[in-house]
């Protein structure tokens, strides 16, 4: 074959096939540097996205496409054999499905780009999650497609090369199935969105900032600074708690007051715990308060208010506050805090003494003495909490 390529060709005809293959390539590169360069000075001072389209379609324009341009263009001016002309209209095609395959990446990042930009409305967790997991997707879908479409013009069979790897995916499928359960919880985490980057989470008895959602684990930042990682598949099925998304903080929180308080005092007490809150403005929505019962050593008291922000430490500096004039009031007052404490009383009379305690005379042996206890004195035992 090369040689009735040879003998049915001239060096004249070489010499043009040569120079049409430099030709194309020069002015490919040639024209492609000047719209490059006049495209991206215009760019940025238009509105519209086609320059910017185009600006990026230029840059990853690569040398294949002149190397099929002027292999092409070369195959005019040479007489080549039958099975050659196959060969090359393939190489060719390939070539050119090989930068439409680039093309169609970078203009698919573009639009991911400018489809999860930062002036899009949306949380800026969520829109950089979905776009990497959207574009791992979609290369994978688009390069797959391209490699079909080389293989094809190759001459291959793909309807049986597609039906093959379907009966190897089903085993491959059964071997993997964690890996790829894992796959489809991220595309759900994705779709769904439970949480986002950036977002407070805790699950089970561990929590953290989430920093990083992958194909098969998500990665948490802990409050002590380590990273917890998670399989996305056993992440969905765990109970999720997302705090970044609490619009306001319900907050209960107890008193208790010592026993002896008069009930004029545990009158007032509900209006004083309303008056400490309501003096949050702004922060807080008073609940209610209420005195709820009688505790093992306290008068209990239950109050509830509603935080205005999911700020936790808004939360703090608010219960503080409240604490505080809650301590001052009950001190203007004379009423006491509780604390857990147990009251002892006795009633009757305990007669205590070491070893035995009287003695009595032998009638047997006057010279000895019997000896006998005293009696045991009636005791009575009560425990209450003041």
């Amino acid at each position: 074959m090369f040689r009735e390529l040879i003998n049915n060709n001239t060096l004249q005809d070489w010499s043009y096939a040569l120079l049409a293959v430099i030709g194309s390539m020069l002015v490919l590169h040639t024209v492609r540097r000047l719209l490059l360069a006049r495209l991206t000075a215009i760019a940025p001072t238009t509105d519209n996205g086609i320059d910017d389209f185009l600006v990026e379609l230029l840059s990853v324009t690569r040398i294949l496409l002149g190397a099929a341009i002027g292999l092409y263009v070369a195959t005019r001016f040479l007489t080549l054999p039958e099975a050659l002309t196959t060969v090359v209209n393939r190489l060719f095609v390939g070539l050119l499905l090989l930068q439409a395959g680039f093309w169609a990446n970078r203009g698919f990042d573009f639009w991911l780009r400018r489809r999860f930009s930062v002036a899009t409305p949306g949380d800026p967790g969520a829109r950089a999650m979905t776009r990497s997991l959207l574009a791992f997707i979609g290369r994978v879908v688009l390069w797959a497609l391209v490699l079909l479409l080389i293989l094809d013009n190759l001459g291959l069979d793909v309807t049986a090369l597609i039906a093959s790897l379907g009966i190897g995916g089903i085993a491959v499928a059964l071997a993997v199935q964690n890996i790829l359960g894992d796959l489809f919880a991220s595309l759900s985490i994705a779709v769904d969105q439970p949480f986002v980057i950036g977002d407070f989470i805790i699950v089970d008895d561990l929590m953290g900032t989430v920093e990083h959602v992958g194909l098969k684990t998500t990665r948490v930042r802990s409050l002590s600074g380590e990273q917890i990682i998670f399989s996305n598949n056993d992440l969905l099925k765990s109970r999720i708690r997302n705090y970044k998304r609490m619009q306001e903080r319900r907050i209960a929180f107890q008193i208790g007051v010592t026993y002896d308080t008069p009930a004029e005092r545990l009158e007032e007490i509900p209006g004083l715990i309303r008056a400490a809150i309501e003096a949050q403005q702004g922060k807080i929505r008073f609940d209610r308060a209420h005195f709820k019962g009688f505790g093992p050593s306290s008068l209990d008291f239950e109050a509830v208010y509603i935080v205005l922000s999911a700020d936790f430490n808004v939360y703090m500096d608010v219960q503080q506050a409240i604490n505080l004039q809650l301590v001052r009031a009950f001190a203007e007052r004379d009423v006491e805090f509780a604390f857990p404490t147990q009251t002892l009383h006795v009633d009757g009379r305990l007669q205590v003494e070491r070893g035995l305690q009287t003695a009595e005379p032998d009638a047997g042996k006057p010279e000895g003495r019997r000896l006998s206890p005293a009696p045991e004195a009636p005791q009575s035992w009560a425990k209450a909490g003041t």
